[in-house]
């Protein structure tokens, strides 16, 4: 049976003298099932919302107001490393093996974990990068200047740039207050690539970040303080600063459609106003981060008093308290519960290489985690599920074989 696990971060000071919670402790590794329990924990950390990330093997935690980026070991338990950068650091997420930074100066740094290569772009943004996220082939921005910039990340990666500065794909400047949150589907698809960005001015807007058209945007009784896509992109959760949260679906067999064939025209502002959930959590304060599960089913929220809430998104019961952490909760990120190999992943960097922007030549440290050796007829078979596709292929050819021998024998 698979085991889901979450790791959460929280930030500032003990809210009380509880001697229940170990001291110092600022990032958690939870098992939510089978059974809920802590698994494991990493002192002396204080990172806020949207800087932390993790890895097969490593856990990124960006420091409050400062340009340090603590790195913890996942497989040896233990804090591997202390990485000093040029400019503060306000948001990070990871691309890969590539952890991608946001500076509060608007600028993009990208780290290369197994060769040490960093990679900075201009200033593009005119204020602090407020959060970023990455596709397989995209990294998307929002900064406090209310604009979100779509850059290339093989662009952003090339080891032989043009003479000519990094400059971002394109803008979308629709808001017109700080961006507080971006959320990505999965698709890779020209015409599927959904972004859902939140900001200050109350709204929330779906994008097609490929080709920047603004497909919907939703109004909401209050600012947005965090948000997140359902695994299946049919819906967002929205929490506000009123302590509510918010859901939307995108697709609905009538004409409240937010999205398809059915919905209305892109320019009308669809008005979010009904909390989700039955009943609201009280005392806990407006979530300051939440994730969904990768079935989409449990959704996980943290606040400013240390609650992490569970809710049930199907049933749409009241939450439950999960744990209290003493402290206010600023990250959750749900950990894959499928291991690198199943993912296709042929290589896992089990210790970073920190970063050198003197360095011309780099070398790679990572740990192989594929078979290198040719997959015979019988694996090929034995592993995939059901028929392979080569297999298939193999037999459809036969039978075509097959039949255009039969008509020529007929003709003769």
């Amino acid at each position: 049976m698979l085991s889901e696990e979450f790791v959460s971060a929280i930030c500032g000071a003990p809210l009380s003298s509880n001697t229940s919670i170990a001291k110092d402790v600022g990032i958690y590794g939870h098992t939510l099932s089978p059974t809920y329990s802590v698994k494991y924990n990493f002192k002396k950390s204080s990172a806020p919302v949207n800087c932390v990330a993790v890895s097969d093997s490593h856990v990124y935690a960006a420091q409050e107001n400062k340009a340090y980026v603590h790195v913890y070991s996942r497989i040896r338990g233990n804090q591997e490393a202390f990485v000093a950068f040029p400019e503060r650091i306000r948001c990070l997420t990871l691309a890969g093996d590539v952890l991608i930074l946001g500076t509060a100066e608007g600028r993009l740094m990208l780290w290369e974990t197994a060769t040490g290569r960093l990679v900075s772009t201009p200033a593009r943004h005119v204020q602090a990068v407020s959060c970023v996220i990455a596709t397989p082939f995209h990294v998307l921005t929002g900064s406090d200047d209310s604009d979100i910039h779509v850059w290339s990340l093989s662009s952003l990666l090339e080891l032989t740039p043009s003479s000519a500065e990094h400059e971002p794909e394109r803008s979308l400047s629709n808001h017109r207050a700080a961006i507080t949150a971006l959320s990505v589907n999965a698709s890779v698809s020209y015409d599927t690539n959904l972004c859902v960005s939140a900001s200050k001015d109350k709204s929330c807007i779906i994008w097609n970040y490929q080709t920047g058209d603004a497909l919907r945007t939703l109004l909401f009784p209050s600012s947005p303080l965090c948000m997140s896509l359902d695994p299946a992109a049919r819906a967002i959760i929205v929490g506000c600063d009123d302590s509510s949260l918010y859901m939307a679906e995108f697709f609905k067999g009538d004409s409240k459609a937010l999205l398809g064939a059915q919905s209305e025209d892109a320019a009308t502002v669809m008005q979010i106003s009904q909390p989700f959930g039955a009943t609201q959590p009280t005392g806990a304060g407006p979530a300051s981060c939440l994730a969904f599960s990768y079935d989409g089913t449990t959704l996980l929220t943290g606040h400013p008093k240390g609650q992490i809430m569970k809710w049930h998104v199907v049933d749409n019961k009241a939450p439950v308290e999960l744990t209290n952490l003493n402290a206010a909760v600023t990250n959750l990120v749900f950990v894959s519960p499928f291991e690198a190999k199943a993912r296709n992943k042929a290589t896992k960097t089990s210790t970073i290489v920190k970063p050198n922007q003197a360095e011309r030549a780099y070398t790679v440290t990572t740990q192989l985690e594929a078979d290198l050796r040719s997959q015979t007829r019988v694996d090929e078979l034995v592993n995939s599920t059901g028929f392979s596709q080569q297999a298939l292929e193999n037999a459809i050819a036969a039978f075509q074989q097959t039949l255009v021998e039969k008509e020529s024998e007929k003709k003769e």
